[in-house]
């Protein structure tokens, strides 16, 4: 069935700011554009603060501040991890290249987009909560629910900020126009995220009237993560105890692991039991701001499934992430690193796309062409990749292109909006927390906290589901119809590869068991925006990312050769916009800019 926008809670109607509020922004971070004008009494009214809300969800997917500043954090958090290159070219959006490098400064306008994107969010959930507390005829159930759900959300954009910025400031619905322009960002947030998180997991309800509402359990697993992120084990353990115990979709399906991997990421799958809190996008409403904006520009260039002859090729995943999938005979990771020097999946610059090519023979974890579109292997209903057309330049961007979120052939027009310049807009749900993401977590706060054997059941059970042979990919390279290694054959009863995937002993040592998990969300969450953060929170940024550049340098020497990382890289600067319209005596920039 077509999505639409009685599907999705992403409908694009900005409500204007009421000057009599308690709260209101003036040209700073956090303004919020006035589009239309409502009465008071509208807006606070059930209908009106139900459009409020809707305000405050529509911007996890950053439409309105530039291409990146949403919630998937792909250029942010997977592109500065490691895991993908700044794809396309040199030449083709100058403002992400500083980015990969690690040479951003506070004038890049990516910087500020991102800031711009999560005060918008903040912003928007200020107003609504600004507005209940002066509600009329609306249920106390009602109140305790839109309260709950604008906290969560103000929670999830302060989140994104904090891993993002490090410091910055708290600006709440309680604060006049004077008072919010004159907040420091010298005071550390945490407590007041927990806080929101905390809120909404007591007051909002177990299930909602639809799938698409923040529920008591993606509270739970937000507030899990963020006292994770801070290292207090103990209380996460117990968090996510209850998570995987009586976790449930707000539909009321319980939380568990999508059987096939493949299936996490398919359109008419989603809103499934391993989506705990995702961006909801709809295609074909008129509007492509309804769409999955966020990862438009990441699909294969050219003929590939965003084109032909259109866009755009700026995720091109990692030589280091492809060959993180080598497994041993065990169908275990190579947990020492020998991947990268002994087990390499390619060899030179990715093998030029007119050359002859033979495909890995190795032991693979499956999940490597579930994840990555690479050469000669099916690209889901499309095609088999080529090594041509589908990269615009092989050499700045590597051979690589993402599988994840990429729709299908048979989604087009379906999943997929064509109503605009690029048929890279598509519907399908951006999951900003999933089952397997709590499974991993909740296995580090056991090997903090807990018990390993727990921890590395949980590792397991994450493994196990990629065992899976249904979900494997199809198609063995057998020949090509030319001489031009552009029309392969492939034999569609027998594996792409030789997928070999195994289980850990429950006898590992925590020091085992953390770089166990620690590699497993690599695999398992790769491209999801996860990976750089991981690598800061763990305290292991300088040491992997620069290990990262320097192999990857030496492959893609035109566009990372020379690039090194430094721990004052951990975080972003601060917009210089934002502390000249602040001053620098409000707004304090981060060590390092």
């Amino acid at each position: 069935m077509k999505k639409n926008n009685q599907h999705s809670i992403i409908v694009f109607t900005v409500l204007a700011a009421l000057s009599s509020m308690p709260f209101s922004c003036k040209d700073n971070f956090l303004e919020v554009p006035v589009t239309g004008q409502l009465g008071e009494t509208q807006v606070q009214s059930l209908k009106g603060l139900e459009g409020l809300l809707v305000g405050v969800y529509s911007v996890l997917n950053g439409r309105s501040n530039g291409w990146h500043g949403g919630a998937s954090n792909w250029m942010w958090g997977s592109i500065r991890g490691g895991e993908a290159n700044k794809g396309s070219n040199a030449g083709d959006f100058n403002s992400m290249n500083p980015v990969q490098r690690f040479e951003l400064d506070p004038v890049n306008s990516e910087v500020n987009y991102k800031w711009s994107g999560s005060y918008e969010g903040v912003a928007r959930a200020n107003l609504l909560l600004a507005n209940i507390q002066n509600a009329a005829d609306v249920s106390e159930s009602d109140i305790k629910r839109l309260t709950g759900e604008a906290r969560f959300l103000r929670g999830h954009y302060y989140f994104d900020l904090k891993k993002n910025f490090l410091n910055v400031p708290w600006v709440d619905e309680t604060m006049t126009d004077t008072e919010a322009s004159d907040v420091h960002n010298d005071v550390d947030i945490w407590s007041k995220i927990e806080e929101d998180f905390q809120y909404a997991y007591d007051n909002l309800p177990e299930t909602q009237s639809d799938v698409r509402r923040a529920n008591k359990w993606a509270a739970a697993s937000y507030l899990g993560k963020a006292l994770l992120y801070q290292q207090k084990f103990s209380k996460a353990k117990a968090i996510f105890d209850e998570v995987i115990a009586d976790g449930q979709t707000s539909t009321g399906k319980k939380y568990g692991l999508v059987p096939k991997f493949e299936d996490v990421f398919v359109g008419e799958n989603e809103n499934h039991e391993e989506s705990i809190f995702a961006f909801q996008a709809a295609a074909n409403t008129g509007d492509v701001n309804n769409t999955n904006h966020d990862l438009a520009m990441n699909y294969p260039y050219n003929t590939g499934p965003s084109g032909p002859g259109e866009c755009c090729g700026f995720f091109g995943p990692s030589f280091e992430l492809a060959s993180s999938y080598r497994t041993t005979p065990d169908g275990l990771p190579y947990l020492d690193g020998s991947y990268k020097t002994t087990f390499e999946l390619v060899t030179d610059q990715g093998v030029a796309s007119d050359d002859a090519f033979t495909p890995d023979q190795g032991n693979l974890d499956p999940r490597l062409d579930l994840t990555i579109g690479r050469r000669y292997i099916q690209f889901l209903d499309w095609m088999p990749h080529p090594g041509f057309d589908w990269i615009r330049d092989q050499s700045y961007a590597g051979p690589y292109t993402q599988k994840k979120y990429s729709y299908r052939k048979s989604e087009k027009g379906i999943y997929q909006d064509g109503s605009s310049w690029t048929p890279g807009y598509h519907a399908i749900n951006f999951m900003i927390l999933r089952y397997a993401d709590v499974l991993l977590m909740a296995a580090e706060a056991e090997i903090e906290a807990g018990s390993v054997a727990q921890a590395v059941d949980y590792i397991n059970q994450v493994r196990t589901r990629a065992a899976n042979p249904e979900s494997f990919v199809k198609g063995k390279l057998v020949g090509f119809t030319d001489g031009n290694f552009k029309s392969p054959i492939l034999d569609f009863t027998q594996d792409a590869a030789t997928y070999t995937i195994g289980t850990y002993p429950t006898s590992l040592s925590k020091t085992e068991a953390i770089a166990a998990v620690r590699f497993e969300r690599k695999l398992e969450l790769a491209l999801e925006g996860h990976r750089f953060y991981d690598l800061v929170r763990w305290g292991v940024d300088v040491t992997e990312i620069n290990e990262y550049l320097s192999y990857e340098g030496a492959k893609l020497p035109t566009n990372l050769g020379g690039a090194t990382y430094i721990s004052t890289d951990a975080y972003l600067p601060i917009p210089q916009r934002q502390i000249d319209l602040q001053g620098a005596d409000v707004l304090t920039q981060n060590d390092g800019y």
